[in-house]
């Protein structure tokens, strides 16, 4: 059981994490013509934009109320309001998501009373979709703003069904975690649908942010799971939560629709997705495709082949809780060494860790601590670069941003293809440092002492 220790340094100096408000407005992007609003100054939303548009290399819609000093000292009602109306006259969203910021929720600012007192003033929102969720930046981290979004998605969007009415037996939601990229989503999606399933995410980022060409501009997000979806929600028979974040979630339509929830804390090892497989060949009341036995067949073979590179590695972590749970215990499992994790915010999850110490801090901590353990990989997102060029090991890119690779929303990590792909990639990293440092590969040591057991024997033979 991993001790997990808070940082005590003033601030922080490389940081490690992402902002609640930005969480929240990334779960917001997963709903089909939404426009997140920040509530905040200009500069708070000119951050997330560019860290999203840099990440998936798409076009993100994003708004803000453009709070100034005067605004924010004497109230920012209408800066909402004009902000709101605004959005609903020129880019005719079917919903628009609010965030707070630091600076109004320091101010005070009572969201909730803001948009009673403008849908009365204006009837034509009185039934349009408004949910604010209170996302301050200067406390929690980027999950912690995911997963309050999604609860309060569940409890302001989801409709309680009527008591007679019958659930289907096919319908099953799904609550994923910010941990998971679009290319995830595809992945759990196409397996649910191999057993008779019709999966419902929310939010759906696959949807939205998968990078396909629309027909024609749209000034919203232009794919994901609607708001007429979203409501009828409480009709599936399951939800499946994905990520210990999602429990909140789970927990809220459970309490609001009767449905019964599993949550599944990570799709990424064998154990953890024969679980999943066996779950949902239990509730479809099907067998396990072929195509899955194969396929663990397949990781299986691909653990066999790349423990041989993996084994042994000093890791040296640095992700928001689910992420970090999902990559340390499936590394691991391939008999890796996990010296230090460093993390944002506080989870369940966290003491699971396979490793000494969790540490909530920043870069600075986790190159600071990596040094001093000596490790010899290096696991973060891409600010987390110069850390790993600075102590020359090999970089593993995972988590959010990554604007310096492409095809960050295609990364797979789930299910027995995705696990598969990340120990190819891990292997493959540590084999070119091998070779980048002149260092023979665990193969060519075999072959080395098979050569030289045959000169001795030769040798003995005169």
């Amino acid at each position: 059981m991993a001790i997990v220790t808070v940082g005590k340094k003033a601030c922080a100096v490389n940081p490690l994490k992402m902002s609640q408000p930005i969480g929240g407005a990334f779960a917001f992007l997963g709903l089909r013509g939404s426009m997140p609003l920040l509530h905040g100054s200009q500069g708070c939303t000119s951050f997330g934009l560019t860290l999203f548009v840099r990440h998936f290399k798409e076009a993100v819609p994003l708004q803000t109320t453009a709070m100034s000093e005067v605004a924010t000292v004497l109230g920012g009602y209408e800066n909402v309001e004009q902000a709101i109306l605004n959005i609903h006259k020129r880019t005719k969203p079917e919903i628009i998501g609010i965030c707070s910021t630091g600076v109004t929720e320091t101010k005070g600012d009572d969201v909730e009373g803001y948009i009673k007192t403008i849908r009365q003033k204006h009837p034509q929102l009185a039934e349009f979709p408004l949910v604010y969720v209170p996302t301050p930046d200067f406390k929690d981290a980027f999950q912690d703003g995911w997963e309050k979004t999604v609860a309060r998605m569940v409890e302001v969007l989801v409709e309680t069904p009527k008591t007679a009415a019958r659930r289907d037996p096919s319908r099953v939601n799904v609550l994923p975690g910010c941990h998971l990229t679009p290319g995830d989503l595809d992945e759990i999606r196409t397996i649910m649908e191999d057993f008779g399933l019709e999966p419902s995410f929310l939010p759906d980022l696959a949807g939205s942010l998968d990078g396909h060409i629309p027909d024609e501009f749209v000034p919203t997000t232009i794919g994901g799971i609607s708001v007429d979806e979203v409501a009828a929600m409480g009709q599936a028979a399951w939800t499946i939560a994905i990520g210990a974040q999602m429990r909140r979630a789970a927990e809220a339509m459970e309490k609001k629709t009767g449905t019964p929830f599993k949550v599944f804390e990570r799709l990424s090892g064998l154990i953890p997705n024969d679980e999943f497989i066996m779950f949902l060949s239990e509730i479809s009341g099907r067998p396990v495709p072929e195509k899955y036995r194969r396929q663990r067949g397949q990781l299986a073979d691909a653990m066999l082949d790349a423990h041989f590179h993996i084994g042994g590695r000093k890791l040296a972590i640095g992700a928001e809780p689910d992420l970090l749970f999902d990559l340390s215990s499936t590394l691991h499992e391939m008999g890796a060494k996990v010296m230090v994790a460093v993390t944002t915010t506080q989870s369940p999850v966290l003491e699971r860790i396979k490793t000494e110490e969790v540490l909530i801090g920043d870069l600075e901590d986790l190159e600071n601590l990596a040094k001093e353990r000596g490790c010899d990989l290096l696991i973060t997102h891409s600010h987390g670069r110069q850390a790993a060029e600075r102590m020359n090991i090999p970089f593993y890119r995972a988590g959010f941003p990554m604007f310096d690779r492409l095809g960050a929303g295609h990364q797979l990590s789930v299910g027995y293809r995705g696990t598969r792909d990340l120990i190819f990639d891990i292997a493959n990293l540590a084999i070119a440092d091998l070779e980048n440092n002149h260092q023979p590969t665990p193969d060519t040591w075999r072959i080395d002492d098979a050569g030289a057991q045959s000169e001795a024997a030769a040798a003995s033979l005169h």
